[in-house]
């Protein structure tokens, strides 16, 4: 077993506590920049508000194909530490990275291309497009950072790494902290530029996060060579982190483009509706925090003991996840539930706009036990490389729950449809994605390598 294989030994609950704190920290900040970047567009108008509103789902799920690619670098790379064989993780891990940075690039022009018939699609008014066109044009153009920012972070998780990750995320979150008052609304004698101030501030941050995510994975034992790939195949690498990251790009993609379309509906209430359901959706963001850095924690954890044959750690690993998600969720629902009104007043002024925001936390918060259930079953699947079920059971809550659920009752509900449309999908989500990790884990065979 490789030395680098620390968490097959020791308590379980100390690895979930080590991983997941200071992950919490580093997805905190991620999450912080869009509740900063809501605060000072929101001084703006509500017409900057409300095209931010279009611009986040589409951010989100851009991030969540990069989150994929990340998961995919993570799971062939734990799996390979815990196997012992640190010349084939260093070998997936260089490749893991060249590969993000090939896909931004791939995805980044794509968008710059489709920026204005893809938000028609989504319903935004004639009015918006200039606000929503300026900000995502450099945006699209510096999507190749973030991603590679992805790969980066999936070496560091794959060996376990998740404090190093952390200082990564808060670089250049504490970026966006700076820049977006001077570079939005102004300071310091400097003019803003606006709506596309956020974009800048954002291109910025990602520099700054791939610099020192650079800087921190050279001190670990995987180093930062693509020359290693020069004199070998490149079919074992390309092969096993396409398997994982392929289908776990799409399931984490999965969720935004529901939200996307969701907001398309919601934009038919008007735009005071995708105002308060867009900031709101940026509080749940960060309320859901603990779960989404569980999620990203757990895959390193379950990957390195499955990889070693220690089942019974993995299991072990996965319940007790399980029970903090159902804790944590009904927890953060009852805050939320209670104080709507209260939150809203932080970005806007405007009655409907508050109203809606309160109405959206009021239904969607009692789900968050049961989505924290769907992504960290998903990050377990990932890991143990059964990256096809969780696509599948991604699929399943977002097209076959929400969605129809949504479109059926928004004649009649209005835009509570939509509320009550991700409620249903987290819970029964949240169940099946239970109900289908315990299963595969309970088998315990065919471990993928």
């Amino acid at each position: 077993m490789s030395e680098n294989a620390k968490l097959t030994r020791g308590s379980i609950s100390g690895h979930l506590v080590g991983q997941t704190a200071p992950m919490i920290i580093g997805v905190a900040a991620i999450m912080s920049i869009g509740l900063v970047d809501s605060y000072f567009i929101g001084q703006l108008g509500s017409g900057q508000l409300a095209a931010i509103a279009f611009i986040f789902p589409v951010g989100v799920a851009l991030a969540s194909l990069g989150v994929g690619v990340m998961v995919g670098v993570n799971s062939v790379v734990a799996r390979a530490i815990g196997e012992g064989d640190d010349d084939k993780a260093a070998r997936r891990a260089n490749f893991g990275i060249v590969f993000a940075v090939a896909v931004g690039l791939v995805l980044g022009l794509l968008l710059f291309a489709l920026i204005g018939p893809l938000f028609r699609l989504m319903n935004a008014q004639e009015e918006l497009l200039p606000y929503i066109m300026t900000y995502m044009q450099p945006f699209s153009l510096g999507f190749p950072l973030q991603m590679a920012i992805m790969g980066l972070n999936g070496v560091l998780r794959g060996q376990g790494e998740a404090r190093k990750t952390s200082y990564v995320s808060v670089c250049y979150a504490a970026a966006n902290w700076v820049l977006d008052p001077i570079l939005i609304t102004g300071a310091f004698g400097i003019g803003g530029f606006g709506i596309v101030g956020a974009a800048y501030a954002t291109l910025i941050g990602w520099a700054c996060g791939a610099v020192l995510a650079v800087i921190l994975i050279r001190k670990t034992r995987l180093p930062i060579n693509p020359m290693l790939l020069r004199n070998c195949s490149l079919v074992d690498p390309a092969s096993a982190i396409l398997k994982v990251a392929g289908p776990a790009a799409f399931s984490n993609a999965i969720n935004p483009i529901g939200l996307s379309i969701l907001t398309s509906l919601v934009a038919i209430e008007g735009s005071a509706a995708v105002a308060g359901f867009g900031a709101a959706g940026r509080l749940q963001s960060f309320a859901v925090v603990p779960l989404l850095a569980l999620s990203g924690s757990i895959g390193a954890i379950v990957g390195q003991n499955w990889g070693a044959g220690q089942i019974d750690r993995a299991r072990q690993a996965a319940l007790r996840a399980g029970a903090f998600c159902i804790f944590y969720g009904l927890i953060i629902a009852v805050g939320l539930f209670s104080a709507g009104e209260w939150f809203a007043d932080f970005f806007t002024d405007d009655p409907a706009v508050i109203r809606q925001f309160d109405l959206y936390l009021r239904i969607a918060a009692w789900g968050y036990a049961g989505y924290g259930l769907l992504i960290v079953g998903n990050g377990i699947l990932n890991a143990v490389g059964k990256a096809g079920w969780a696509l599948a059971q991604s699929c399943f809550r977002v097209f076959a729950v929400m969605l129809p659920i949504a479109w059926f009752l928004r004649g009649s509900w209005g835009s509570t449809a939509v509320y009550s449309a991700e409620l249903a999908a987290n819970l029964i989500g949240g169940a099946i994605a239970a109900l289908v990790v315990w299963r595969i884990l309970a088998r315990g065979k065919d471990k993928p390598r």
